[in-house]
């Protein structure tokens, strides 16, 4: 069993951080969160660490005290720096730019797919086939790539698609004659 909520999240240094009636409020540089903690969590504010604590031990309060201390660190860890995810699109003609607040993408229809950029989240074409895509939020900026993804889900035959970078596409033997 994991006892990921017995470590304190640490506050860094340009981030602010409130808590008023089991609600978290954060604010940094890059933005700012609302955590409602939990009911069966306890939760407190110590020498510049959040500590949770459950209220019980049922399975409940056990199983929120390491939820709600893992959202937290990821929502305090994203208003000093942006988490980063880059994706890559592989196929013969697979292109994207950024025009705007819209990303641009030539995937092998016969029309462009224009994706408008969510106000939270920076996306960048490094070169015209990654795209980087940024975010305070870590859970957002997944959403985003797998809003992008669906134009393209990656392909076992031939490898092609939008594929995040690290993610392993398992690869299949076409048919034999």
């Amino acid at each position: 069993m994991s006892r990921i909520g017995k470590h304190p999240v640490e506050i860094p240094s340009g981030v602010v951080v409130t808590l008023n009636d089991g609600v978290l409020v954060g604010k940094g540089k890059n933005g700012e969160f609302e955590f409602k903690v939990h009911k069966s969590v306890n939760s407190e504010i110590v020498d510049g660490k959040i500590v949770f604590k459950p209220c019980d031990d049922s399975k409940e309060s056990r199983a929120m005290w390491g939820t709600c201390r893992a959202i937290v660190s990821k929502a305090v860890q994203g208003l000093s720096t942006l988490f980063v995810k880059k994706v890559n699109l592989v196929g013969v003609g697979y292109k994207a730019s950024v025009k705007g607040n819209d990303l641009v993408m030539q995937l092998g229809y016969s029309h462009d797919i224009v994706v408008p950029i969510p106000a939270d989240v920076k996306i960048a074409c490094e070169s015209p086939t990654v795209i980087a895509v940024s975010g305070a939020d870590r859970q957002r900026v997944g959403e985003v790539i797998r809003k992008i993804q669906k134009f393209r889900t990656p392909e076992p035959y031939k490898g092609k698609g939008i594929i995040m970078a690290g993610q392993f596409v398992y690869r299949k033997e076409g048919k034999k004659k």
